[in-house]
């Protein structure tokens, strides 16, 4: 393999996600795609690549990687205490290696979700317009499953300079123990009690160890209903907040199923995914109801900060014809050389 990265360790659940598998809903695929979507956003814009490329989502325990061709890439969301060859590398900075070199990245200590992006992103295939993995369907991705000790995974191409270098880095994120989620009123809102919202709203919940990529669950006071939850099947959106029989909220990801047949009571305001899906088991959850109109604003403030990220680290999509220009150059550079 010319261009690409060996995987030297697997990882606890490594897989490749982008921005997700939109609008095959209806046909019973799940969006999947990054549990952070900020996190593979800062990643992407620190090494100059389309905002919604593929990454590598490490969960828990990160990932080895050996390099075979000289790139760069960039490691967001949480903290793996990542080594370059050996040596302490920080997240949210762009880094150069050669051929040879060897990234480790070990267990989160600051965070769940650790990202880690290559300057041109990954040569895979997309299946229904997306590269990110469906554990359970075996789609997408790497071969429809997490990586494992030995897989070569390709480049697009190499990559021996980067665009506005010298401002690839931030200070990076960090992830609280404790958060407030703002909520908007779910669909089912009406088939809970006063008392049951009130229980909902009031009280403190615990992150269950039973959580993964398709939900959180979480542990606590029972949400009251008038009526039992049950109701006819209806489609599920990313943070809905599905109240099952025993009466334990569970929040809907990424890997959500495509309808549920539970009352949803609330639905997470997208700017606070983050910090939501960046809980370790044990983390306190609280819920603050807000408006719709409140909410949308939240999504414009979020969407400003975003841009706010990608001034200040310099991005650019290595417009194509900068670099095709600058390959040019140096072949004539190379040619003139030789003669």
């Amino acid at each position: 393999m010319a261009i690409g990265m060996t995987v030297l360790q697997g990882g606890l659940l490594t897989t490749l996600q982008d921005s997700g598998r939109w609008g095959y809903q209806g046909n019973g695929f799940p969006v999947s795609g990054c549990m952070d979507s900020q996190a593979m956003v800062h990643a992407n814009a620190l090494v100059n690549n389309p905002l919604g490329e593929a990454v590598l989502e490490m969960q828990y325990l990160g990932s080895s990687f050996r390099f075979e061709g000289e790139t760069y890439f960039a490691l967001t969301g949480a903290d793996m205490e990542a080594e370059l060859n050996g040596r302490r590398i920080a997240n949210y900075r762009a880094a150069k290696v050669k051929k040879g070199d060897v990234l480790e990245c070990h267990r989160a200590v600051n965070g769940r979700f650790g990202y880690l992006a290559v300057a041109g992103g990954f040569e895979v295939t997309k299946v229904l317009g997306s590269c990110s993995t469906n554990l359970k369907c075996r789609l997408g991705g790497w071969q429809g499953r997490a990586l494992q000790s030995g897989d070569e995974i390709p480049l697009r191409r190499e990559t021996d300079w980067l665009l506005n270098e010298y401002r690839k880095e931030i200070r990076p994120v960090s992830y609280e123990k404790e958060v407030t989620l703002r909520m908007t009123a779910g669909p089912q809102e009406d088939m809970f009690t006063a008392k049951g919202l009130d229980d909902f709203y009031g009280s403190v919940y615990t992150l269950s160890e039973e959580s993964d990529r398709m939900g959180y669950r979480l542990s606590g006071k029972a949400v009251e209903s008038k009526n039992g939850v049950d109701i006819l099947s209806d489609g599920i959106v990313l943070g809905s907040v599905q109240v099952p029989k025993n009466g334990m909220p569970m929040i809907l990801l990424a890997d959500r199923q495509t309808t549920g047949g539970y009352a949803k009571i609330a639905t997470v305001v997208s700017a606070d995914l983050t910090k939501l899906v960046q809980c370790m088991p044990g983390a306190k959850i609280r819920f603050e109801k807000v408006s719709l109109k409140k909410a949308v604003q939240l999504f414009r403030d979020e969407e400003k900060r975003q841009r706010a990220f990608c001034r200040a680290v310099g991005y650019c999509l290595d417009n194509r014809g900068t670099f095709d220009r600058y390959l040019q150059k140096r072949t004539e550079r190379k040619t003139a050389a030789r003669q």
